[in-house]
């Protein structure tokens, strides 16, 4: 299935049928600045070989530095992906070589890594959990109703310091887990479904198949298959819409204290009947329930367009940055929430909850169908893609906008030469 992640365009000109051996790159910032992102070469509008038989190299004070190349199994093109650390100013450059190569340097064995039992699917770096997403139904507390059972969701994500930043079956609402995102006001032929609150019986989400798996030095991702189970039709459950959920993490930065996870959701009516996704406060998009050590004063929201949890709630956003206390040494830890413009109702209504919730208990979500409805037309693809940027410390405003501009606006790469 077609990765659904953000591809750098690259500018080329047309070489014949002749085989190039170096091409010079230049990845320029243009009008925006950048901190720490993803970058992607179509080497298919490049060279007309193979991935296998190209190296990149970065050019400083006239050395070759080589920059190990990924190749993305998921895409249709030959995409490879390299990793731009630091930060490229505004009006800024870097200089690149790509190389035809006849047999390639070894990269340095990726300390990231997959690991799959029958429950979860867990990612790992330097032996650290970084995460685990839930394959089987996982059942509420003793003495809670089995109804509330659930699987399809991430929890535990930890901080690169360690810290568990989610949480699942709270007391105050036995429905919430992690990181999940189920609609809520559902409608198949004027009958509802809602597959949010799982006590109304009507709905779930389920996992059903882990489809693909990634592993290389800038990523570690899969793909995984869910399904959106209608418990209410005449006939019995039934699957009422197919979820392609793909998780990418791309490793922690060169500091130690944030790394960046992409949650790219593709979602499918396979009924003959359309299916109506009602304007709602809650539903689909993204859903996160923060650690219960949260609360309205040791924690801290703060939205692209300058609101904070006091005023956040049903107002719209390209990014949101949400940090509370933390036992790492740096006090602190946090998640930045990024909208891609692609996103339906960009920049994307939010679900906060005020600060008088429960005791003060933290929950965010991008919410795309929170001013209106959103039909889902059988057989059609639709697609959410959301970048999560997860640190310890604090983060600026300033590191917000750099990150979402290397989500949404990625820097150019231009062909600068060709050497026979």
């Amino acid at each position: 299935m077609k990765t659904f992640m953000t591809f750098i365009v690259v500018a080329f000109v047309a070489f014949g049928c002749k085989k190039s051996p170096e091409i010079g790159l230049r990845l320029t910032a243009g009008n925006y600045s950048y901190m720490e992102c993803p970058v992607s070469v179509n080497l298919s509008k490049l060279f007309q070989i193979e991935s296998q038989h190209v190296e990149l190299y970065e050019i400083k004070d006239g050395a070759e530095i080589f920059i190990p190349l990924q190749y993305d199994s998921e895409s249709m093109d030959e995409i490879l992906w390299f990793f731009m650390e630091g930060r490229l100013e505004k009006g800024e450059s870097r200089e690149y070589l790509l190389k035809e190569v006849k047999k390639k340097k070894k990269s340095s064995v990726t300390k990231m890594f997959i690991e799959e039992d029958e429950d979860e699917i867990n990612i790992f770096e330097d032996n650290q959990h970084i995460l685990a997403y839930r394959k089987t139904e996982l059942l509420p507390p003793d003495s809670v109703d089995e109804i509330y059972k659930r699987s399809a969701f991430i929890h535990p994500l930890h901080s690169p310091g360690g810290e568990i930043l989610t949480r699942i079956q709270p007391p105050d609402h036995y429905h919430h887990y992690g990181i999940w995102a189920p609609w809520t006001k559902t409608f198949i032929n004027e009958r509802e479904i809602d597959y949010w609150n799982l006590a109304k019986g009507e709905g779930t989400v389920r996992h059903q198949a882990i489809l693909s798996k990634s592993t290389g030095p800038h990523y570690v991702s899969f793909l995984a298959l869910q399904e959106h189970i209608d418990k209410g039709h005449s006939d019995g459950e039934r699957v009422a819409m197919d979820e392609f959920w793909e998780i990418r993490y791309w490793g922690n930065e060169k500091s130690g204290l944030r790394y960046s996870l992409d949650l790219n959701s593709t979602f499918r009516n396979i009924l003959e009947d359309t299916i109506l996704l009602d304007a709602y406060r809650y539903g689909g998009g993204l859903g996160y329930r923060a650690t219960a050590r949260w609360k309205a004063d040791n924690s801290s929201i703060l939205t692209s367009e300058g609101h904070d949890r006091r005023t956040a709630d049903g107002s719209r956003a390209r990014w949101c940055i949400l940090e509370g206390i933390s036992d790492v040494k740096e006090g602190r830890s946090g998640l930045l929430f990024m909208s891609h413009p692609d996103n339906r109702e960009h920049p994307e209504p939010m679900r906060v909850w005020p600060e008088d919730a429960g005791d003060g208990d933290v929950f965010f979500e991008f919410c795309p169908i929170r001013h209106t409805s959103w039909e889902i037309i059988p057989a059609f693809d639709y697609s959410l893609r959301y970048r999560i940027v997860v640190f310890d410390g604090t983060m600026s405003r300033e590191d917000a906008e750099m990150y979402w501009n290397g989500f949404a606006n990625a820097p150019q790469l231009t062909l600068t030469n060709k050497k026979e």
